[in-house]
């Protein structure tokens, strides 16, 4: 599919974070649903430098509630004496749209109105995600990725990718993720939804609006990215009259942790967007998708996971050509593609070492 574009650069950068750049995309940007944003804002942060030949690109895709900056998020795996290191690859991480993190999403004034978007954010896609990668892509003058990778949310946007542009990787490693939303997934997500819509505050025109239902949908959500071993071993001393429980007080604060950095209208639309992924769709079904990656695919279960599940990467091993299946161990279940760098690193290297 060719995308005809014209782009800008903005040069505004906040002090707080000078490294990251940004894309302005002049016109519409039509989204899958057909309906459209204008004046697209991309923002992304790249490390290293492009070597002579222009084939050392890692690009980094991160899930639900991340930055652009992996090397912040992704420690272990990502960073100066890690196996993607800046000094080695150019690597290149772009905020998805819909985020708050700089690139346009419900938080941003709608150019049209002069108001912030808000609840009249249109929903989005892994599809539109992804093509605000390309375009991105096109801007860095970018031929060939060496390495795309990405865990959960981020894997959902490699597969879609890698599905759309077959020839354009030489390798993949999806970490925790799907070709498909499960019904399960769905079903852990519309419950968090349910949260943050029973929140009043949701439907006003404040941009903190929804904050107590992110807070109750994040204490939700982390019972779903852990294991019951991992609270189990942490959250120890009980209830009593005077005190909340660890476990209790442990959700609490994660609550309150993202409803500090991150907007609840902005979750709502990326758990909904994680709802809609079916790299499936336009095809006869999702193994012909698959079938269509040329690229070298590592794909890397954990046993423990309880929101991506062992059958969902059989799914992708089975039906990717080139592809290899791990599984790891964690008792931090699907928080494990974050946690478990080393183990995630040592599979990594072997894999790019093997198919230079």
């Amino acid at each position: 599919m060719s995308i005809e574009i014209k782009t800008g650069s903005v040069e505004a950068q906040p002090i707080e974070n000078p490294s990251l750049k940004y894309l302005k995309i002049q016109g519409d940007f039509i989204l899958e649903n057909g309906k459209k944003l204008s004046e697209v804002v991309i923002a992304y942060h790249t490390f290293g430098q492009l070597n002579a030949k222009r084939d050392n690109v890692v690009w980094v895709c991160h899930a639900l509630t991340a930055n652009a900056n992996p090397i912040q998020w992704w420690p272990g795996l990502i960073g100066q004496k890690d196996v993607i290191n800046p000094q080695k690859y150019f690597i290149v991480c772009a905020n998805i749209i819909g985020s708050c993190y700089g690139s346009t999403g419900p938080k941003n004034f709608n150019p049209e109105t002069g108001e912030r978007y808000l609840r009249s954010f249109p929903a989005i896609t892994i599809k539109d995600m992804v093509k605000a990668h390309r375009l991105l892509l096109a801007h860095l003058e970018i031929d060939q990725i060496h390495l795309g990778v990405g865990g959960s949310m981020g894997g959902q946007q490699i597969v879609e990718w890698a599905v759309q542009e077959p020839k354009l990787f030489k390798h993949i490693a999806l970490i925790a993720s799907s070709a498909k939303s499960s019904p399960w997934g769905v079903a852990i997500r519309s419950a968090q939804r349910m949260a943050i819509e029973a929140d009043p505050s949701f439907y006003s025109s404040s941009p903190k609006g929804g904050w107590k239902g992110l807070e109750a949908a994040r204490a939700m959500a982390m019972v779903s990215y852990r294991t019951d071993k991992i609270y189990n071993i942490s959250q120890v001393d009980q209830a009593n009259f005077e005190s909340a429980s660890d476990a209790e007080s442990y959700q609490r604060y994660q609550g309150e942790k993202l409803r500090n950095r991150f907007d609840a209208r902005t979750y709502y639309t990326l758990s909904q967007a994680m709802d809609f992924h079916d790299v499936g769709k336009g095809y006869k079904s999702i193994s012909e998708a698959l079938e269509r990656i040329d690229a070298r695919a590592l794909i890397i279960g954990i046993e423990e996971d309880l929101l991506f599940s062992k059958e969902e990467q059989v799914e992708l091993a089975e039906n990717i050509k080139k592809s290899e299946l791990h599984f790891i161990k964690s008792d931090y279940g699907h928080d494990g593609f974050l946690v478990e760098a080393k183990t995630i690193t040592g599979l990594l290297a072997n894999f790019l070492n093997k198919h230079r």
